[in-house]
């Protein structure tokens, strides 16, 4: 088998409500779609999101990655061993581009398995799944009416893990978790909203009950300032935004402090995600696998090896919105929880790659590198 060539294509669909957090909001989704062509004409699906508050990326400097990069990939992969190697060689690039690389990552990875007759799980070499997986309920910054009607839908689906968005404001942030009072487990995620760890600590004193773990309360990247958090308010700290590479685990010298909020498309793809899993399991850091607000069932899926990897480490999942979020997914089946946020393994597709059938008619072209 060889590459013949790489497309990449965006799919803009709206969501059914707007999503609120604190460094943006969002009414549809913003992602990279790449398309990766066999000789033989099979074709590898993979997707990528770009946020420039995460890892400084856009649609645009991701397409002008893959088109810096298309004639490498086409001329030098042409198996798993090909593109592990291109990832050593270009890990830089792929730091600086990780939602782009992930697109073409997870596209070939699609591709090779089709190719080889092999399902995600079995080309990377980790059992399928024999357990659900068991996704946490998220709620963004909404106004308080449709906070509730949100929270309301959580509960009657059988939801007990609660992961909330601050807004800042104590008087609304102290009413969204005044309602969760009968939650079994809540965290918070503050997306960097504090330069100050005494500003962040006073907030959270005025909230009406304990959290177990605070994501990202101040700048992205101050390590000082999160264990200075952790240590008043006894939280453990979620890293995202101020996690984006894998030697950045190497600093995190107290891991018990310490959560990373893996997601697919920030962290560069799959690979990737599986070899930072592995070494924060190694060290003793707590892992979440997350995803990026408006992911289609591309990324769902392609996250599930990870969690799968993880397996007992895992501390929460974030993801499967399909639908609940989405207008219409891209592919066939829609990867979504269920009751109690559970992805039953009868759900995950066992045919070769991601084993999706995507609706191609549905992508909008961006170009052909």
């Amino acid at each position: 088998m060889r590459i013949v060539r790489i497309s990449v294509f965006k799919f803009p669909v709206p969501f059914k409500v707007v999503f609120r957090h604190a460094s943006a909001s969002r009414d549809r989704a913003e992602n990279l779609i790449v398309a990766a062509y066999a000789n033989d004409g099979t074709v590898g699906y993979g997707e990528g999101c770009p946020r420039d508050y995460v890892t400084g990326e856009t649609t645009a400097s991701g397409l002008d990655f893959i088109r810096r990069h298309a004639e490498s990939l086409v001329a030098d992969v042409a198996d798993l061993a090909g593109l592990r190697t291109w990832i050593v060689d270009h890990t830089d690039d792929i730091d600086r581009n990780p939602a782009a690389f992930c697109a073409v990552e997870t596209a070939l990875l699609d591709l090779f398995g089709r190719v080889s007759g092999k399902c995600i799980e079995e080309l990377v070499e980790i059992p399928r799944p024999e357990t659900a997986f068991k996704y946490s309920a998220v709620l963004g910054n909404a106004p308080h009416l449709a906070y509730l009607w949100q929270l309301r839908r959580y509960r009657q689906r059988g939801f007990d893990d609660f992961k909330v968005k601050l807004s800042g404001d104590a008087r609304r942030d102290g009413r969204k978790l005044g309602a969760l009072e009968t939650a079994e487990r809540v965290r918070l995620d503050a997306n960097n909203l504090w330069t100050s760890p005494d500003d962040c600590v006073r907030h959270l004193a005025r909230l009406p009950r304990k959290v177990f773990a605070i994501e990202e309360p101040l700048e992205a990247g101050d390590l000082e300032g999160f264990r200075a958090v952790g240590e008043a308010t006894d939280a453990r700290i979620v890293l995202d935004e101020s996690l984006v590479r894998i030697g950045q685990l190497e600093t995190l010298t107290d891991p018990d402090r310490w959560i990373a909020n893996i997601r697919v498309s920030k962290m560069g793809g799959i690979l990737r995600s599986m070899a930072l899993a592995r070494q924060a399991s190694r060290l003793g850091v707590g892992i979440i696998v997350g995803c990026q607000v408006g992911e289609t069932s591309l990324l769902t899926r392609a996250a599930l090896p990870v969690m799968q990897a993880v397996g007992e480490d895992l501390i929460a999942a974030e993801g499967a919105f399909g639908t609940y979020l989405l207008r219409r997914d891209l592919t066939t089946p829609c990867l979504m929880f269920g009751h109690a946020g559970r992805l039953a393994t009868d759900q995950v597709p066992e045919g070769l790659g991601f084993g999706l059938t995507v609706s191609h008619n549905q992508l909008e072209l961006l170009e052909e590198p």
